[in-house]
């Protein structure tokens, strides 16, 4: 019977780092829903204090990585899965960098759309994260991933609508270039999200 105990050994510490860095991924969301609220105070603290975190986190799998030695998991299949994860609130502070420089023009925006499906998509990486330390079954791993697939592909069907009734009507040129930007951030984070499931995925298939 495979079991995803033998990837990490006796040793949870590699686990925990994970867990810990997709925790950030979602924060890092969560943070973006707060700088969108109306009157929202508009600062990077929260984007900044999360990419930090993920960064330490990563040099910490590199820095235990170096000390131990790992059974049935590739030391290359863990750096993957802690660089994949940092993509994330890397890309979430990118997006709070340019909407905050142009906050002042997009108050009329609605952005609950973009929000359920980063949370989705941020909430199911974690999930599967942790079911690595549940030693779940392949096919529940796949489950999930088949998620985030799904996600990503209405992502990529929200931007489309989203560009289309930007460009509706008389629009403002410099709105719709500031917004095109925006969008494709936000699609790019979970783009990021469906990356990780996916080296999630493809690393638990190979050692089926």
């Amino acid at each position: 019977m495979f079991s995803l105990q033998k990837f990490f050994g006796k040793d949870d510490q590699f686990l925990d780092l994970l867990e810990a860095s997709a925790e950030e991924c979602l924060a890092s969301v969560h943070a973006i829903q707060h700088i969108l609220k109306p009157g929202a105070k508009l600062a990077l603290d929260e984007f900044v204090v999360s990419r930090r975190k993920g960064k330490r986190i990563t040099n910490e799998i590199g820095e235990l990585l170096c000390k131990t030695s790992v059974t049935g998991l590739e030391r290359e299949d863990i750096e993957s899965i802690a660089n994949s994860l940092y993509k994330i609130p890397k890309t979430t502070e990118k997006f709070a960098e340019r909407y905050i420089a142009f906050a002042d023009r997009l108050n009329d925006v609605k952005w609950d759309k973009h929000l359920a499906l980063l949370e989705q998509a941020a909430q199911t990486v974690l999930i599967m994260v942790r079911e690595l330390r549940a030693k779940s079954h392949l096919q529940k791993i796949k489950g999930q991933n088949d998620i985030l697939q799904k996600v990503e592909g209405e992502a990529d069907e929200l931007i489309l609508e989203s560009l289309k009734n930007l460009c509706a009507g008389t629009p403002d040129p410099i709105k719709v270039i500031i917004l095109k930007d925006l969008y494709e951030l936000l699609e790019k984070v979970v783009d990021r999200c469906r990356d990780t499931g996916n080296v999630i995925s493809n690393i638990i298939l190979k050692n089926y």
